[in-house]
C-alpha cells in the first residue's frame, strides 16, 4: 500500500526540504527492493527518499545517496538538447540532500550536494555540482555570523577601492554609478549597503538552485551557483558563487574553460571560450568571449567583450572590445564606445599609487595602439587619434578628433569633428544600437540619441570654451575692441566674452588656431577650426532644439506651436544639469531628490529606485522640450518671448540647412567607402565591390534617413508659423 509523507515524516527534514514534499509520498516496499538492487543509500531504511505517484523506480539506477532525496514525477521519458538525447532518471551519480523536479535526468554526477533541482533538466558528465548552508550566488551581503572581511566587494573605477559597490540579483549599471560616484554623501552610501542586505535573508538555509529546462554538462565544478531557467552550460571549468540569470525568453549560455566567480550573469548573456570573470556583474544581452578577462568591474547591457583584459571598471550599456592586445583599467565610461587593439587605458607610471581614475562619455572611441594616463577625462563621442599621450588629458569637446603629436607638445583637438566630417557614424548611432538592443524586458533605460540632453550640455560649454580662447586670442592680436573691454571690465568680463562672441559670428571664414592649456598637462591643446566648430556646435545645438520641439508638436497633435503651447512648455520644470546614469540621461535635481528620498527611507528598496529611473523616464520628453526651449534662448540671449520674426526665420533657415547637410554629409561620408579609388583597389570591378560591400543605393539606414529628413524638413516649416 502506498503511504503518503505526512508531517510525521517531515519531522526528520532540514527545514527548507518540508517546502518540497508536498504531494509526495514515501517509498513502497517494492519500490525499495528495486533501489536496492543498483543503489547505496545511507539510510538502509529508505525513508529518507520522498517520490512522486508517477514515480519509477527502474530510473534510478547506480546512485549513491545520502542525506535527503525528494523527486518529482519521474517517467520513461527522452530529454534532448541538440545532439544530446538522454533519459530521464538518475544514474551513476552521488545525490546528498537533493530535490529533483519532474522528468529531469541526472547521469553520471560525481558529486551533487544540497542542491534544488528543476524540471525538464539535463545533468550530464559533472564532477562537483554542491551549495554551502551560507550561499550568497554572488550577491554582496554577509550571512548571520558571518564577520565583515567575508564580504564580496567589486573596485570599480579606481583600483584602491575607493568606489567599491556590492553586487545584487538586480543591479543596473544606473545602480552602480550612484553608488560609485556619490563617494562623499556618507548617509547615501550607508543607505545602499542597507538597502542591499535588506533584500535578502541572513539565515544559514540556503541551498542551490537550478530552474526549468536547464542543461549541464561536461563541467567540471559548480558550487554556489544559482542559475536560471533554460540555461545552457557546456564544458565549464569553475563556476562559484554566481547568479545566472536566465529565462526561455532571455536564456544564457556558458561554454568552454569558462571561470566565473563571485558575481552575477545577466539575463539574455552568454560567455564562452575560456572566459574568467571574477567580482562582476554582467548585464543582460552580453557577450564574454575568446579568453577574455573581466576583473573587479561592471559591464552593462548589451556589450560584446573579446580576448582583452578589463579590470576595476564600471562600463554603461552598448560597450564592444575585441581584440587581443586590449586592456582597460580603472575607468568609468559612458557607454556606446568602441576600444580598438592595443588601447593601454590607464597607466600608473604618472602616479606613485594605484588610485588614477578615467572618466569618458558615451561613444569614447580611441583608435588603434592608443595609450592614456590617468587622471584623464573625455566628452561624449570623442575621437581619439592613433598615439601615446604622455600627460594627463581634459577633453570638454563633444564630437571631437584629437591627436598626438608626439612628446612634450600640445595635442591638436578638431571640436565638432564628427559633425563636419564623420556625419554617417554619428546619425547612424541610434539606429545602430536600438537594432543591437535584443533585451526582452528592458529594466535599463538607455539613451541612443548622440543628441540628447547630456552631449548638449557638453555642447554648452564647448561653446563657452571656445569663445573665452578666442576672447584670449583677440587680446594677444591687439584687437582693439577686445583690448578695450579688457583694459575697461577684465579679462574674464561679459563684455570682452561678447566681443569674443561677435567676432566668430562675424568672421565666419577666419582661419586661426587657439590654444587650450586646460585640455593637456604641461603642454595644452592646439583648438583647429574654431570657427567651423563654433558655427557647428550652435547649428546642431538649434537643430536639437528645433527636433525636440517639433517632436513636442507631432505628440500632442499640433501643427505648429502657438503661444499658449510656448507658455505651458515656460511653465514645465526646467533642467539643465543632466548626468548620464548608468546609460539613462537624469537631471542632476532629480538625483538630488532620489537621494534625499533614499537617506530619509521613504525610497527602502532597489524596486523602489527602479522604479524611481522609470518615473524620470516617463517625463523624459516633457524635460528635453523645457531644455530645448532653454536652449534657443541661450543661443539668442533674451527670452523666447522677445523673439522677432527674423529670428524665428533665421532659426527656421538655420535648422533647415542643418537638417538637409546632416542627411548630405551623412551620404557623402559614407559615399567615401565606395567611390575612394583605394577602397575599390582590391576589387576587379563595380560589380564585385557591389557583391561584397552592398550598394549605397539599397543601404537601409540611408534609405530610412532621407525619408525622416523629409518629414523633418514639413514640421520645421510650420513650427513657429503662429508665432511669426
Amino acid at each position: 500500500m502506498v503511504q503518503l509523507s505526512n508531517e510525521a515524516n517531515s519531522e526528520t527534514l532540514p527545514q527548507f526540504y518540508t517546502n518540497f514534499i508536498g504531494g509526495k509520498r514515501s517509498l513502497t516496499s517494492d519500490e525499495i527492493e528495486i533501489l536496492k538492487k543498483s543503489n547505496k543509500n545511507s539510510d538502509p531504511t529508505w525513508k529518507n527518499v520522498w517520490v512522486s505517484c508517477d514515480f519509477d523506480a527502474s530510473l534510478v539506477s547506480g546512485c549513491e545517496i545520502h542525506g535527503f532525496l525528494v523527486i518529482g514525477s519521474l517517467s520513461k521519458i527522452t530529454l534532448k538538447y541538440h545532439d544530446l538525447a538522454l533519459t530521464a532518471g538518475l544514474y551513476d551519480s552521488y545525490l546528498e540532500n537533493v530535490v529533483v523536479g519532474d522528468n529531469s535526468v541526472i547521469r553520471n554526477v560525481k558529486y551533487l550536494s544540497n542542491y534544488k533541482i528543476g524540471s525538464r533538466n539535463i545533468l550530464f558528465n559533472i564532477q562537483e555540482i554542491s551549495a554551502t548552508n551560507h550561499s550568497k550566488f554572488g550577491n554582496g551581503i554577509l550571512k548571520e555570523g558571518e564577520p565583515e572581511k567575508n564580504r564580496i566587494w567589486i573596485g570599480v573605477g579606481n583600483e584602491n577601492d575607493g568606489r567599491s559597490v556590492l553586487a545584487f540579483e538586480k543591479m543596473t549599471t544606473a545602480d552602480a554609478y550612484l553608488w560609485a560616484k556619490y563617494r562623499d554623501d556618507e548617509c547615501l552610501q550607508r543607505r545602499f549597503i542597507e538597502i542591499t542586505e535588506n533584500s535578502f535573508s541572513k539565515e544559514l538555509n540556503t541551498y542551490g538552485l537550478t530552474g526549468d529546462d536547464v542543461v549541464i554538462k561536461n563541467t567540471t565544478l559548480l558550487k554556489d551557483a544559482k542559475i536560471g531557467d533554460s540555461t545552457y552550460i557546456k564544458g565549464a571549468f569553475k563556476l562559484k558563487n554566481i547568479t545566472i540569470l536566465s529565462s526561455e525568453e532571455e536564456s544564457s549560455q556558458i561554454g568552454e574553460g569558462v571561470e566565473l566567480v563571485n558575481g552575477i550573469l545577466g539575463y539574455g548573456s552568454r560567455v564562452f571560450y575560456q572566459a574568467v570573470a571574477v567580482r562582476f556583474v554582467i548585464g543582460r544581452n552580453c557577450q564574454l568571449k575568446y579568453g577574455a578577462r573581466l576583473l573587479n568591474s561592471i559591464l552593462g547591457d548589451n556589450s560584446t567583450v573579446s580576448c582583452c583584459e578589463i579590470l576595476n571598471n564600471l562600463i554603461f550599456p552598448f560597450h564592444e572590445q575585441h581584440h587581443n592586445s586590449s586592456f582597460l583599467i580603472a575607468s568609468i565610461l559612458g557607454g556606446q564606445s568602441n576600444i580598438a587593439s592595443g588601447a593601454t587605458i590607464g597607466s600608473n607610471h604618472n602616479s606613485r599609487a594605484a588610485d588614477g581614475e578615467m572618466y569618458a562619455g558615451r561613444g569614447f572611441w580611441p583608435g588603434l595602439c592608443c595609450d592614456f594616463k590617468h587622471n584623464s577625462r573625455f566628452a561624449s563621442f570623442v575621437l581619439i587619434s592613433k598615439g601615446t599621450y604622455q600627460n594627463e588629458l581634459n577633453i570638454v569637446y563633444p564630437f571631437s578628433l584629437v591627436a598626438s603629436n608626439g612628446s612634450y607638445q600640445p595635442v591638436t583637438i578638431i571640436p565638432a569633428y564628427s559633425f563636419m566630417y564623420n556625419m554617417y557614424a554619428v546619425a547612424r548611432n541610434k539606429a545602430k544600437f536600438e537594432k543591437r538592443d535584443k533585451r526582452k524586458i528592458k529594466v535599463q533605460q538607455i539613451e541612443t540619441d548622440p543628441l540628447a540632453p547630456d552631449t548638449l550640455q557638453e555642447i554648452e560649454v564647448a561653446l563657452r570654451r571656445i569663445i573665452e580662447l578666442t576672447a584670449e586670442y583677440l587680446v594677444n592680436l591687439k584687437n582693439k575692441k577686445a583690448l578695450e573691454a579688457k583694459k575697461n571690465y577684465g579679462l574674464r568680463s561679459q563684455e570682452l566674452y561678447q566681443v569674443a562672441k561677435d567676432f566668430l559670428h562675424q568672421n565666419q571664414n577666419a582661419s586661426f588656431t587657439l590654444n587650450d592649456r586646460e585640455a593637456q598637462k604641461k603642454y595644452g591643446a592646439i583648438i583647429v577650426k574654431p570657427v567651423k566648430a563654433y558655427k557647428m556646435y550652435r547649428r546642431i545645438a538649434k537643430f536639437f532644439a528645433v527636433r525636440t520641439l517639433c517632436e513636442y508638436c507631432e505628440r500632442k497633435g499640433l501643427s505648429g506651436l502657438t503661444k499658449d503651447e510656448i507658455k505651458k512648455i515656460s511653465e514645465m520644470p526646467l533642467f539643465t544639469e543632466w548626468v548620464n546614469v548608468g546609460g539613462q540621461i537624469i537631471p542632476q535635481i532629480r538625483l538630488d531628490q532620489l537621494f534625499e528620498m533614499i537617506k530619509e527611507q521613504s525610497v527602502d528598496s532597489w524596486d523602489s529606485i527602479h522604479d524611481y529611473y522609470n518615473g524620470c523616464q516617463a517625463q523624459y520628453e516633457d524635460y528635453k522640450v523645457a531644455y530645448a526651449l532653454n536652449i534657443l534662448e541661450k543661443l539668442y540671449s533674451r527670452d523666447i518671448s522677445e523673439f522677432t520674426p527674423k529670428i524665428f526665420n533665421g532659426i527656421i533657415e538655420d535648422v533647415k540647412i542643418a537638417n538637409k547637410d546632416i542627411y548630405d554629409a551623412t551620404l557623402i561620408s559614407r559615399m567615401k567607402d565606395f567611390d575612394d579609388e583605394f577602397r575599390m583597389q582590391t576589387f576587379r570591378n563595380a560589380r564585385e565591390m557591389n557583391a561584397v560591400l552592398g550598394s549605397i543605393t539599397d543601404n537601409e539606414f540611408i534609405q530610412s534617413m532621407k525619408s525622416q529628413a523629409e518629414s523633418l524638413e514639413k514640421q520645421i516649416e510650420v513650427l513657429f508659423s503662429n508665432l511669426i
